[in-house]
């Protein structure tokens, strides 16, 4: 079962593996100077998406992607993390949950910005649904 956000403890901890890891820079805020949602929705679907190519031994496309709550602003020139946990493989799809983390380079504190399940489908040269061959 997946972590939620109500099962947090007092020194939470990431899951699953660091799949991608970047700034966050001016461009991508809005006028508060915050990061935009869709920059982050969009690091963590590169970050399933890497774990899924993968699982699956090839090309992938996203066909779902599970709500999600943001705990906290990003600023511009934090360190973010995507961390992804692989929770299902079926015949041609992979579902992952992807946690995002900011990292305080001060004190090397870490911080749960938010999390969501992405559903990838394997997909053929042709960008036609394929099996997962898992051996």
């Amino acid at each position: 079962m997946s972590p939620s956000y109500n099962d947090m403890d007092d020194d939470p901890q990431p899951t699953g593996t660091l799949a991608l890891q970047t700034l966050s820079m001016p461009v991508d805020t809005n006028p508060n100077g915050d990061i935009f949602a869709g920059w982050l929705l969009s690091q963590m679907d590169i970050a399933g998406a890497i774990i899924a190519q993968e699982v699956a031994k090839g090309r992938v496309t996203t066909v779902a992607v599970g709500s999600m709550a943001f705990l906290r602003p990003v600023p511009v020139g934090a360190q973010v993390s995507c961390y992804v946990e692989t929770l299902e493989t079926g015949r041609s799809s992979i579902t992952t949950l992807v946690e995002v983390w900011q990292k305080e380079i001060a004190t090397g504190a870490m911080a749960k910005i938010t999390e969501g399940e992405f559903v990838y489908v394997a997909i053929d040269s042709n960008g036609r649904t394929r099996p997962i061959n898992c051996g």
